[in-house]
C-alpha cells in the first residue's frame, strides 16, 4: 500500500443531511445553485484514477462526509462525492482519514 500525502486544502461543503421532506414524504434535495456553508479546510489530496474517477483524502475532523457533499481547493476545482468512509489505522491515530471516491464538477468528457 502507498502512502499518499497531501497535494493541496480541500474544504468541504456539506449537503444538509437527511434532506427535508415534502407533503408525501419524499426526500426534496436542496437547491444546486446555492452552497451550504463550509464545515472547514484542511491538506488533503485529490487523485485522479485511470477510469476517471476522484480519489480524495480529508482530514478526520472533515467526517461525517456524505454522498452528495461537495469537495473544494484552493485551484477552485469541486467534487462532488459519491462515496465516503472513516478509516482509522488501530493504534496510529496520526494517519486516520476520510476516504471518499469522487465526481469532478462539471464531469470531464473523454
Amino acid at each position: 500500500m502507498a502512502v499518499v500525502l497531501p497535494n493541496r486544502r480541500l474544504t468541504l461543503y456539506p449537503l444538509g443531511h437527511p434532506w427535508a421532506r415534502d407533503a408525501n414524504g419524499v426526500p426534496v434535495p436542496p437547491d444546486p445553485s446555492r452552497r451550504p456553508e463550509s464545515r472547514g479546510t484542511w491538506p488533503g489530496s485529490a487523485l485522479e484514477q485511470p477510469d476517471g474517477i476522484w480519489s480524495l483524502r480529508l482530514d478526520l475532523a472533515a467526517w461525517p462526509v456524505e454522498p452528495g457533499d461537495v469537495v473544494g481547493d484552493e485551484t477552485g476545482m469541486t467534487w462532488t462525492v459519491t462515496t465516503a468512509r472513516d478509516h482509522r489505522v488501530p493504534g496510529c491515530p496520526a494517519v486516520d482519514y476520510v476516504q471518499a471516491t469522487a465526481t469532478r464538477n462539471p464531469p470531464e468528457v473523454p
